[in-house]
């Protein structure tokens, strides 16, 4: 079976005008060539131009029809999960069920103080809010009886059309982050600044927690997101990596490290590569030149794969 393809939709806008033109041309472009899923990020604070994930993905499900929409991923420890289950499930309605919802607990850039959440307690406050919104979703009255949340009898309606719930992936790097991926989730991302050596060790973990916990493999969805540069001139588009690395992430030297760069086929082979590795689902992410990359991509590379 072909490897489904999702693709990142552009979201940061290094000149801090946003083109919405180019949102909605990427985006309906994206489905006509059969692009499995559209894909967002969260970053909340940032002195790039960067749109809030699920504003964005209620735009695009109104623009097209049947693409799945996914977040990789929303920092739900700093979110309220009672109105993040509100909004999430009236994007399912509105999407006619295609939401994949990705999470993550975040990390030491996370903005506790500036959205007024206590860091204390984070991992406990990260499950216990995947609770309160599964309950919210799949409840006719809901009630929760947690460290954090404590109600009884809670109606929401609509519940979103995917029942019990949305598929939740979990983004996760380490050990523990694994192991809630596996108890929690539905399935897992490999984040875009891991390379592939990193993912090799990671789904090496991945079967190993998935044997422990008894849990057929069939059952749980693997992605990986590869930011990736098609250009034969390798040096041009190692450059404008580093350049979009630099200033997305102030940290250029990350580029080389997880990027897959180069010829139509030296990115064809690189992503066989990671599919052999164990993804299932792959999650391109152009940083520059994204209209041309959506169709060189469809076009050249992803029947090779």
């Amino acid at each position: 079976m072909a490897t489904p393809f999702g693709i990142s939709i552009p979201q940061t806008f290094t000149s801090k005008t946003v083109d919405v033109g180019l949102i909605r041309d990427f985006s309906m472009r994206a489905e006509s060539l059969g692009y499995e899923s559209l894909w967002v990020q969260e970053q909340i604070i940032s002195a790039a131009a960067i749109l809030e994930p699920v504003a964005l993905l209620t735009y695009v499900a109104a623009i097209t029809s049947k693409v799945k929409l996914g977040t990789a991923v929303l920092l739900t420890v700093v979110r309220n999960p009672v109105q993040l289950a509100k909004s999430l499930a009236t994007l399912d309605q509105l999407s006619h069920g295609r939401l994949i919802v990705g999470v993550g607990i975040g990390g030491p850039t996370t903005p506790h103080a500036i959205v007024g959440i206590p860091s204390e307690r984070r991992p406990r406050r990260f499950i216990e809010g995947l609770k309160v919104m599964k309950a919210l979703w799949s409840e006719p009255r809901a009630t929760v009886k947690g460290e954090f949340w404590n109600f009884e009898n809670v109606p929401m309606e609509p519940k979103p059309v995917q029942q019990p719930n949305p598929p939740i992936w979990f983004g996760a790097r380490d050990e523990i982050g694994l192991k809630r991926a596996v108890r929690y989730g539905d399935g897992w991302m490999g984040p875009g600044s891991s390379s592939i050596g990193e993912f090799t060790k990671h789904m090496d973990i991945i079967r190993r927690l998935l044997d422990e916990a008894k849990r057929d493999p069939a059952t749980f969805a693997i992605s990986k997101r590869v930011y990736i540069a098609v250009d034969n001139d390798r040096a041009r588009a190692e450059r404008r990596l580093r350049e979009w690395f630099g200033a997305r992430y102030q940290n250029a030297d990350m580029a080389p490290k997880v990027s897959v760069w180069g010829s139509k086929a030296e990115c064809a082979e690189k992503l066989r590569e990671i599919a052999r590795l164990g993804a299932q689902h792959l999650m391109l992410d152009p940083v520059f030149d994204q209209n041309e990359h959506l169709e060189l991509l469809a076009r050249d590379v992803m029947p090779g794969v």
